[in-house]
């Protein structure tokens, strides 16, 4: 039996997947680690969606090769996204690299490491287009909040995005499997669940009946003692439907936060993107989302420098976020990927994309400024995440704010907190952007 270490870059997909792989070489007897170092295999399961994702994948592995060449570690194996996308690449440019899985094999990680560990060479590339296969996981986010992957691939084609290449046409698991392994989460002490794919919002479509079950998935996982939080990421805007938008309004579980990724806003450049919908359909969607779910944040991304982005739509997305005052905002200049059909399509320098997306943080920063001032004097409940030895002071979330993507409220306590409980918080301030509040009572 062998000593495996793992490293985990990329979405929360990503994360899920390895959590299965590290559950799967437990499961076979293995160990594994909590670092690197007495490993004798790592396993760095790779993110390879946009430039800067691959530049931190190629990082970690000459870091790994270094530790390697050190005697710290012994062989490497490369998973994931990158390594699907760069096949032959991968051995030929790192040498230092033992093993790649595909997409398609993360499920045969048992079957590589023993080959490895057996002095083989590993290349192993599966269907990507294959049924989930089922399988337990090895939590590595704290124990009070965890990611539930109800589907896997994309059939939405965007013109720029690499990830249906990566990753297959769009599989859903099944809703009796969904929601076994929520009620085992919900088991170990999980308090808030977040639904995520590639697009939550098709989850069903592929099945028989071809049917949008999100809703009917979202009232099952509501009836599962034990989670106080249900968050929905990846909404399309095109596949939210009346039933949906119910659920999301009268489910008390469901946190009024949407995380719905549009892009752009100026209808030239979707339809180029392959997108569905225009500005109009955007500005009528949040209309309706706000009227029907008081209290909703909204969350999306928009990617700046796409092909067809001259000043003139560039400025029609900035008025755009001035007039909708979205609560999260992520902006990201576009990043050519070879293989998709925005490649060759012509676009804008990266420097002009760059300086583009840091004028959109610019807006977006007096809006949330605005939006976090809104909170001082509101008693809430908030989430406690940990506590910062740095800051010597317990922080958490409320239901706007999503782990790892939004920010903290720091909260003033005297008392020792308990990582994964709630309380009831009067935000009194802001630090850095972040909310500051005292406790009023704890929360159930």
């Amino acid at each position: 039996m062998a000593n495996i270490g793992f490293i985990s870059l990329g979405c929360a997909k990503n994360q899920v997947d390895c959590e299965r792989m590290m559950y799967r070489v437990q499961e076979a007897g293995h160990t594994v680690l909590s670092g690197l170092a007495g490993s004798d295999v790592v396993v760095i399961n790779t993110c390879g969606f946009i430039d800067s994702a691959k530049a931190e994948a190629i990082d970690h592995i000459l870091l790994t090769a270094g530790l390697k060449a050190e005697g710290q570690v012994g062989k490497i194996l490369v998973t994931g996204c990158l390594s699907q996308r760069y096949q032959e690449e991968i051995f030929r440019e790192l040498p230092e690299v033992d093993g790649v899985l595909g997409t398609g094999s993360y499920t045969r990680v048992v079957e590589a490491i023993e080959a490895l560990l057996d002095g083989k060479s590993i290349a192993d590339f599966g269907s990507i287009d294959a049924p989930e296969e089922e399988t337990g996981r090895i939590l590595t986010t704290p124990e009070h909040y965890a990611y539930l992957k109800i589907a896997e691939g994309c059939d939405n084609r965007c013109s720029y995005c690499i990830i249906p290449y990566l990753r297959g046409k769009f599989r859903s698991r099944s809703m009796d499997d969904v929601l076994y392994e929520a009620r085992l989460l919900a088991a170990g002490g999980v308090k808030e669940l977040i639904v995520v794919a590639q697009d939550t919002s098709r989850y069903g479509t592929d099945l028989p009946g071809h049917k949008r079950l999100l809703p009917d998935l979202l009232r099952e996982l509501c009836k599962i003692e034990g989670f106080r939080w249900i968050r929905v990421h990846y909404v399309y805007p095109d596949e939210i439907d009346d039933d949906f938008i119910e659920v999301m309004a009268t489910e008390p579980k469901i946190v009024k936060y949407l995380d719905i990724p549009i892009q752009h806003c100026n209808s030239k450049i979707l339809k180029l993107m392959n997108r569905r919908g225009d500005g109009a359909f955007l500005r009528n969607l949040f209309r309706t989302l706000r009227s029907r779910i008081p209290g909703l944040v909204l969350r999306t991304s928009v990617i700046t420098g796409l092909p067809g982005e001259g000043e003139e739509e560039f400025e029609e997305l900035c008025r755009f976020l001035k007039e909708q005052r979205l609560e999260r905002v992520g902006a990201f200049p576009f990043s050519p990927e070879e293989g998709t059909p925005a490649y060759d399509m012509p676009h804008v320098e990266e420097e002009v994309a760059l300086e583009r997306a840091r004028m959109v943080e610019t807006i977006q920063s007096s809006i949330m400024d605005d939006y976090s001032n809104s909170w001082i004097g509101k008693t809430v409940d908030v989430l406690v995440d940990g506590f910062d030895p740095e800051y010597e002071q317990f922080y958490g979330r409320t239901f706007a704010d999503s782990p790892e993507i939004d920010g903290r409220v720091w909260i003033a306590s005297e008392e020792a907190l308990s990582e994964g409980s709630f309380v009831k918080l009067t935000i009194d301030g802001l630090i850095e952007g972040d909310l500051t509040g005292y406790i009023v009572e704890e929360s159930v």
